[in-house]
C-alpha cells in the first residue's frame, strides 16, 4: 500500500475539521491546501514539526504543533498526531533519556532523576538541553527519513510499472507467438 493511501485511511476528512466550531477563529488559514494534502513535502514537514514538538516538555504540545504546522505549511493532522509519541505512558522513559542526553552533552555528573528535581530547577538545564537536542535530531531524521521513504516507494512503483509495460510490449511485438503452426 502506498504511503499516501495508508495515511488517508487514518486521517479525518478536512471538511470535518474545517467545520469544527472551535477552529473557526483560524479563518481562511484553515483552507490552505498544504495543511490537508498528502504529498512528500507536506508530510515530511509534518514529521519534522510533530517530532520536534513531541520533545517540548510543556502542556499544549498539540497546539504548538498546530501553530507550527500553519507557519511551516505542513500537514496539520499528521503534525498534531505525532505529538502523541510522548504520552503519559512513554513520557517518563523518554524524558529520563532526554535528561541523560543533556547530562552527557554538558559533561555534568548524573543525579537522582525525578520530576520534583526538574521542577525545582536542579536538573532543569540538562533536561531542557537534552529535549532540545533530541527534538532537533528526531525532527531532522523524521523529515529526511520520511522524504527518503516516500521517494524510494515512488521510484519502486515507477520501476514496477515500467517493467509491466515492457512485458506487455514484448507480448505484442510478436503477434504470431501464441499461434501454433501445424503443417
Amino acid at each position: 500500500m502506498m504511503p499516501k493511501e495508508l495515511l488517508k485511511k487514518y486521517m479525518p476528512h478536512p471538511d470535518t475539521i474545517k467545520s469544527h466550531k472551535n477552529l473557526q477563529f483560524l479563518g481562511a488559514k484553515l483552507h490552505d491546501p498544504n495543511l490537508w494534502h498528502l504529498n512528500r513535502r507536506s508530510v515530511s514537514m509534518a514529521f519534522a514539526v510533530g517530532l520536534f514538538c513531541a520533545w517540548i516538555p510543556t502542556p499544549g504540545q498539540m497546539a504548538i504543533a498546530a501553530i507550527a504546522a500553519f507557519y511551516m505549511r505542513a500537514n496539520l493532522p499528521i503534525s498534531v498526531a505525532l505529538v502523541w509519541l510522548t504520552n503519559p505512558i512513554t513520557m517518563p522513559p523518554l524524558f529520563y533519556f532526554a535528561y541523560l542526553v543533556g547530562v552527557y552533552a554538558l559533561n555534568l555528573p548524573t543525579a537522582d532523576f525525578s520530576m520534583d528535581a526538574i521542577l525545582s530547577g536542579e536538573l532543569l538545564f540538562p533536561f531542557l538541553t537534552g529535549c532540545l537536542m533530541l527534538g532537533i535530531i528526531c525532527s531532522t531524521a523524521g523529515y529526511f527519513g520520511f522524504s527518503y521513504f516516500w521517494r524510494y516507494h515512488t521510484i519502486n512503483k515507477w520501476q514496477h510499472r515500467q517493467q509491466h509495460r515492457q512485458q506487455q510490449l514484448a507480448r505484442t511485438k510478436n503477434p504470431f507467438r501464441s499461434i501454433e503452426w501445424r503443417l
